[in-house]
């Protein structure tokens, strides 16, 4: 389980005439992402989505807040070695080891987090085979397509079998099948009670894999709840038109 509870970040940034202005990318953020449920993150350009989950994620300081950890027994975990153990962080922009093959990559993954060779090649056949990756799981990552690529950062994240998932579009620009990899690996982890929190651009996607969405612009939460309950409290028939209802309405409560 992980929980956001107050989270806020502050930066600066220098207007056009060199004046300095502080402003908050995230502003007083709370809510929870239970076991066994996958938390959709959406929000428009420029809202905070990236800001927020890189705090979730432990990879920035937030300026205020705080984001607890629990393991599987409901302990706080406190511990930095042991927090990286629990998460499995995808960013837009994260950077794999071109001249490596998909296998060696993995390889070098699972023996920074102390698994043995024998357990290093079981764990890399069973995510080949969960992400469908056995046709180029053997060539050098230079060489892959984009949904290969992106397929191959997504096992980089989950060699380690980690309880939590923090995705920021996982989706974006891939084919319709690299897609549907990456969305029926998110379902499975699900059902293994895995968290999985995933921020995106596709509504229509988010509508109907997601159990549970916060709504979030210009760093505020605008409001949380399954999509059935989003878009009957704002009588809309799909999420795109919910979000900008919300945002036209002034809509700013917790469902």
């Amino acid at each position: 389980m992980i929980e956001a509870r107050e989270l806020t970040k502050q930066f600066v940034r220098t207007e056009k005439k060199g004046k300095k202005e502080e402003f908050l990318a995230v502003d007083h953020i709370s809510f929870v992402a239970e076991k066994g449920e996958i938390l959709g993150i959406l929000g428009p350009n420029g809202a905070g989505k990236t800001t927020l989950l890189r705090m979730l994620g432990s990879l920035m300081e937030p300026t205020s807040g705080q984001v607890v950890i629990r393991d599987s027994k409901g302990n706080t975990i406190t511990q930095k070695e042991k927090l990286k153990k629990q998460i499995g962080y995808l960013s837009e922009n994260t950077k794999l080891y071109g001249r490596f093959t998909v296998r060696e990559m993995l390889s070098l993954f699972a023996e920074l987090y102390g698994f043995s060779k024998e357990e290093i090649a079981d764990r890399i056949a069973e995510i080949g085979e969960l992400l469908q990756m056995e046709t180029f799981i053997d060539n050098r990552i230079e060489k892959l397509s984009t949904g290969q690529k992106q397929r191959t950062s997504i096992a980089r994240c989950l060699i380690h079998d980690p309880e939590i998932y923090i995705f920021d579009e996982p989706t974006l620009g891939l084919d319709i099948i690299s897609s549907k990899s990456i969305i029926d690996f998110m379902k499975l982890e699900k059902e293994k009670g895995k968290s999985v929190l995933y921020s995106t651009h596709y509504m229509e996607e988010a509508e109907f894999l997601c159990d549970r969405i916060v709504m979030i612009d210009k760093g505020k939460v605008i409001a949380v709840g399954t999509p059935e309950q989003l878009k009957t409290s704002t009588d809309t028939g799909n999420l795109r038109d919910t979000f900008f209802a919300l945002i036209e309405g002034g809509v700013t409560d917790e469902l």
